[in-house]
């Protein structure tokens, strides 16, 4: 994979070159974006860019990336790349845009290193970097095809032809394809791209899990407007489709995609979620429920209180039609409303966890952190762990090594 001579060099300044690389991505972005604003419409995210996620994902996966070659020379960390390839179709990227992202890296990371960054030691991650692109490059094909679609093509028109009120600032879609054609095949834990035209003239894309079962022609997409904290701003996308998107409206949307997605095996399942990242289990239960599978599969959810639990009636009602299912919810403000719902915070103490379950996590990260942790130490293997997060994965580079 990495030439002997590379390695070498990438190992002697991977130190230096991973405690500057939040200052090198900072300046690409700023850069790219003040010679090519236009990449701001529609591909890349304001507000991963306002928050610093997207950053911090793109400097993780990079130094991610390069640990993993210098530890295993042999072999390309999968999961990293497979977690990538998926959020880059799901916005429309395409392999020359490697190129464009080439440029302005690697004068960001000229700049900042100076004369640390000597010919030989930018060789050596010219080499990293062009390992990773055309991986990736590759990977990204592959989920082009497998969704006959040419690279970049995946948007198409869809119909709202039901908006349903979930809590008080939580609202489901129900899409169908306005074109005419077949809605794409779909599986269970995927994502799609919604791209809306913002008030001044910007496109702006979000992902959002399908949350019902995603074998019809029409599919749900659940949506929790966001509201900015510490400073950042607002989530665009989930409020403008919040306070503005109505039956009858067309919204853009992409092909789904998506790796973290319901197996088919037959040993239990345990879909462990806090807050909105229900969603995507939820898809999960559906296809589970119209299936009639029989595994054991246990529904853990933590949230706020019952009235903040987006889909909490139907997820009780499809984990009911499950010949083997059970569902146990923690509440930080419990009231009436669930009865035999746990206080606090989730904790698997007084969960029976089956050694041989998989598992599927979605939350906010401290959340996933802990229940992952806790199935760890119940003897689950990191490999039967599996998880998504809303929007660019600080976790990965961690997660991806095990």
């Amino acid at each position: 994979m990495l030439s002997e001579e590379s390695a070498a060099l990438v190992r002697a300044t991977l130190p230096a070159v991973s405690g500057a690389l939040d200052e090198i991505t900072a300046r690409f972005y700023d850069t790219m974006f003040r010679d090519r604003p236009e990449l701001l419409d529609g591909l890349f995210n304001r507000g991963n860019q306002a928050d610093g996620g997207q950053r911090k994902a793109l400097a993780g996966s990079i130094a991610g990336f390069a640990r993993a070659l210098l530890d295993e020379p042999d072999a390309f960390p999968d999961a990293l790349l497979a977690r990538i390839a998926h959020k880059h179709t799901a916005v429309g990227v395409t392999d020359d845009q490697y190129t464009l992202v080439h440029k302005y890296l690697f004068g960001a990371i000229a700049e900042v290193l100076g004369d640390a960054l000597t010919p030989e030691v930018a060789a050596a991650w010219d080499e990293v970097y062009w390992l990773m692109a055309g991986a990736l490059i590759a990977r990204e094909a592959r989920l082009y095809q497998q969704a006959g679609l040419e690279p970049g093509e995946i948007w198409r028109p869809w119909t709202v032809v039901d908006r349903r009120v979930e809590t008080a600032d939580v609202v489901s879609f129900l899409l169908h394809p306005a074109d005419g054609r077949p809605a794409p095949a779909a599986r269970a834990g995927q994502y799609v791209s919604v791209k809306t035209l913002m008030p001044d003239g910007v496109h702006q894309s979000r992902q959002y899990s399908l949350s019902s079962d995603p074998g019809g022609e029409v599919r749900r997409i659940t949506v929790k407007r966001v509201a900015g904290t510490e400073g950042a701003p607002d989530g665009e996308v989930s409020n403008l489709l919040y306070e503005t998107v109505r039956a009858g409206d067309v919204l853009t949307v992409s092909a789904p995609f998506g790796d973290v997605v319901l197996d088919d095996a037959d040993n239990p399942l345990i879909l462990a979620s806090a807050g909105i990242g229900c969603t995507p289990m939820v898809g999960m239960l559906a296809r589970l429920a119209a299936i009639r599978s029989p595994r054991p599969v246990q529904v853990l959810h933590a949230d706020i209180c019952p009235a903040e639990h987006a889909l909490r009636p139907e997820t009780r009602e499809l984990t009911a039609r499950l010949p083997h299912g059970e569902a146990v919810f923690w509440y930080e403000r419990p009231g009436t409303a669930e009865p035999g719902a746990r206080t606090g915070l989730m904790d698997l103490g007084a969960v029976a966890v089956p050694e041989d379950a998989t598992a599927y996590l979605c939350g906010p990260l401290p959340f996933m952190r802990t229940v992952r942790a806790q199935l760890l130490d119940r003897g689950i293997p990191p490999h039967r762990i599996h998880y998504e997060v809303f929007g660019p994965d600080l976790w990965l580079p961690d997660a991806a090594r095990g």
